[in-house]
């Protein structure tokens, strides 16, 4: 058992990171990173394994180190924008059910992809938009650094102890931690190192995240 640090008798907040959280999206990233690789005679396997570990400039400089690093990254959002145009998007089950059931200005998205994409995915997947988006052009550093959850809450007026981060990826799990807010895990099989509590799907969670943000929670967690 750990103590979360929430405040009773306070407005609560929820911060959500959106790939493979409120969306699934790795099947276009895949998707993206095949053609890519496709592009410059790589092998798309091979490219696609050092992407998932590291950040687009890194993955450059690991699969196409004799490539000019800017142009590499101009051809993947170039990519990504077709991608958000045409690719077929799905929201995770309970998301729909879950944004529209918070209340208005009480929650954001705080994401290592850009806001134009953001608004595409949801406006194709029908997810209603919230008022502040944190997004990887917003900080000078992003995620496992703290600094996008905090910039989030401070664009809410929430302090960092009201609010719960939703995450599925390791390093999004530290930053919102790092930040001093509640993170509970979703979407994987086993928790992520550091989670106060564990879902294993975003529907699973939505009861919990719901009473969450209308101060009903229990602050004791398993």
């Amino acid at each position: 058992m750990t103590s979360e640090p929430t405040r009773p008798g306070r407005m609560k907040y929820v911060l959500f990171d959106v790939d493979g959280t409120l969306i699934d999206a790795v099947s276009n990233q895949r998707r993206v990173w095949r053609t890519w690789a496709e592009r410059y005679g790589l092998d798309a396997d091979e490219v696609y394994q050092v992407a998932l570990r590291t950040r687009p400039m890194e993955t450059f400089a690991q699969v196409a180190a004799d490539r000019d690093p800017r142009e590499c990254l101009a051809t993947l959002h170039g990519l990504e924008d077709e991608d958000v145009r045409t690719g077929v998007y799905a929201a995770f089950d309970g998301a729909s059910e879950l944004l529209h059931g918070l209340p208005t200005g009480s929650w954001a998205l705080v994401t290592s992809n850009y806001e134009h994409r953001v608004r595409g995915r949801f406006l194709r997947t029908g997810l209603p938009v919230p008022g502040v988006i944190v997004d990887a052009a917003a900080v000078e550093e992003g995620k496992p650094s703290p600094l996008p959850y905090l910039l989030a809450a401070e664009q809410l007026g929430a302090e960092p102890g009201d609010c719960l981060v939703v995450e599925d990826a390791p390093s999004g799990v530290r930053s919102g931690r790092g930040a001093g807010m509640t993170v509970w895990g979703v979407n994987a099989a086993l928790a992520v190192e550091g989670v106060h509590r564990h879902f294993a799907s975003l529907r699973e969670a939505v009861p919990h995240v719901l009473a969450f943000a209308s101060g009903r929670h229990a602050h004791a967690t398993a």
